[in-house]
């Protein structure tokens, strides 16, 4: 098929806004192009939401959530069921999309389809099966009084997912907040419009009523802009840059002061002990910074190997830096595809070349891995030091910085040296080192002896300006509800 054709075979009209259950062109009957990483060239053009189709969605959404709404008077076990119903039908489409979320963003295909679509609909599933558990509880107050609270939802949330992992962003925020009752309008990333759209037409088949989600791809200065600032918006989720995160906080507090989440950038620290399994310690450093193409928010991005195991490593990670196959994302012997976008990519060489201004030694890499597309080489920076902009500023692309120290004393002190506090690991065979270490750290989560682990089921969040609140988890579900409370004067 050309890609036109299949574009039209496979998704429900890829190029309009999804507003209460209908395909739309924008009010101002503007479009963008989406871009193809791989080739730079342009898959279909996209209609462009803006403040007028961001008011539209809202309205949709906002009646969708009035008192006596067929949403509003569902069980909440057909909540879960409608969205177990949405986990079959992505499962079930898997290899499409798995197919489209490589052509947009560049991934590898054999990542998106055995990483990223599983827990796509292993999040679904999760949440799916809290919409009638969510609880309250009964509370003994003082006096002849019987006193509850109820768990309702906040109602209009508006939800702002980013370009890196479209489609399991997308499913992060929609489970916790359909499961709990609320409606959406979200914003997908103007670089990876397309399979949050094809979701919407599936969202649409597996019977949600109208209004309940509305999608809308658009400009964060416009659109996203424009739901921030919405009075009708009762709270806004955000996942992106701790720059655009700042502008969320400023537009609710100007506004309504809607509730926000906010899960924003990282500087990771990943901290090697010279009793680690080197072998195990190397490669899962590496897959830390280079997987996703390093676009990961907790990438390891702060590689800190104690000094007498220094050298050996930086030797090690050099080895398989320079074995990481880089290439074509629907080969599925690639491990690296390209950046998402010529911005990205011009960014992550800016940063490359001040590595190398600032005095880093670069090890391998450092220069562009193809004649087109946004491929750029793995690249390992050895003798980094804490003031380096490198070490410093989240970079977003495969780049990895090793640090060297020499106690855990001063290793804590220097990790915790950042405004981000998003992720963490440490490396090591002493339990009590490792308990040590990950207390010590100012970070939303640590791993230890792994890294990347997720699942629906651990809350994921960060420190200082690494953002605020949890997605996942019980603890995800708080974020997209309001405690009522209610007492009762017992008249006998």
């Amino acid at each position: 098929h050309t890609l036109s054709e299949f574009l039209c075979t496979h998704m429900s009209k890829p190029d309009y806004l999804f507003i209460n259950n209908q395909w739309q062109d924008a009010v101002s009957g503007k479009t963008f192009p989406t871009i193809n990483p791989a080739t730079g060239e342009v898959i279909c053009q996209v209609a462009e939401a803006d403040e007028a189709d961001v008011d539209k969605a809202v309205k949709a959404a906002h009646n969708a959530f009035r008192l006596g709404s067929p949403w509003r008077r569902m069980d909440a076990s057909h909540r879960g069921l409608l969205l177990n119903r949405l986990a079959d039908a992505i499962e079930r489409d898997s290899t499409y999309l798995a197919e489209l979320e490589t052509l947009d963003n560049g991934k590898p295909y054999a990542v998106a389809y055995t990483v990223d679509l599983p827990n796509v609909v292993k999040c679904l599933r999760y949440y799916a099966g809290w919409a009638d558990k969510w609880e309250g509880k009964t509370i003994p107050i003082d006096g002849d009084y019987f006193c509850y609270t109820r768990h309702e939802p906040i109602g209009v949330c508006g939800q702002i997912i980013p370009w890196n992992f479209p489609l399991l962003m997308q499913a992060w925020k929609l489970g916790p907040a359909l499961a709990t009752g609320n409606t959406v309008v979200m914003k997908v990333a103007e670089q990876t419009p397309l399979t949050a759209l094809y979701v919407a037409s599936l969202i649409k088949e597996v019977g949600f009523p109208e209004g309940v989600v509305n999608i809308l791809p658009g400009m964060g200065p416009s659109a996203g802009a424009a739901i921030a600032k919405h009075m009708d918006v009762d709270k806004v989720a955000f996942t992106g840059s701790t720059e655009v995160g700042h502008l969320i906080q400023q537009a609710s507090g100007s506004s309504n002061l809607k509730k926000v989440t906010l899960e924003l950038g990282g500087k990771s620290p990943n901290i090697i002990l010279s009793d680690a399994n080197m072998e195990d310690a190397v490669e899962q450093s590496h897959f830390a910074l280079f997987f996703n193409q390093g676009q990961c928010c907790c990438a390891g991005s702060r590689t800190y190997v104690q000094a007498d195991i220094y050298d050996e490593f930086v030797e090690r990670s050099v080895e398989r830096a320079k074995r990481r196959v880089v290439g074509n994302p629907f080969d599925l012997k690639t491990e690296q595809g390209p950046q998402v976008d010529q911005e990205q990519f011009n960014k992550i060489l800016g940063y490359i070349s001040s590595g190398k201004r600032e005095g880093a030694k670069l090890m391998c890499g450092g220069g562009v891995a193809a004649d087109r597309g946004y491929f750029i080489q793995p690249t390992v920076f050895g003798d980094v030091q804490d003031n380096m902009t490198i070490a410093r500023e989240e970079i977003f692309g495969p780049v990895m910085q090793i640090l060297k120290f020499k106690s855990l004393e001063e290793v804590v002190t220097r990790a915790n040296d950042t405004k981000y506090g998003l992720a963490a690991a440490v490396f090591t065979k002493d339990i009590d080192k490792a308990n040590y270490v990950s207390n010590g750290l100012r970070a939303g989560t640590v791993w230890i002896n792994c890294y990347d682990v997720f699942g629906a089921q651990a809350p994921f969040g960060g420190y200082k300006a690494s953002g605020n609140g949890r997605e996942l988890g019980e603890y995800g579900l708080d974020n997209y509800t309001e405690v009522k409370t209610v007492r009762t004067k017992n008249q006998i």
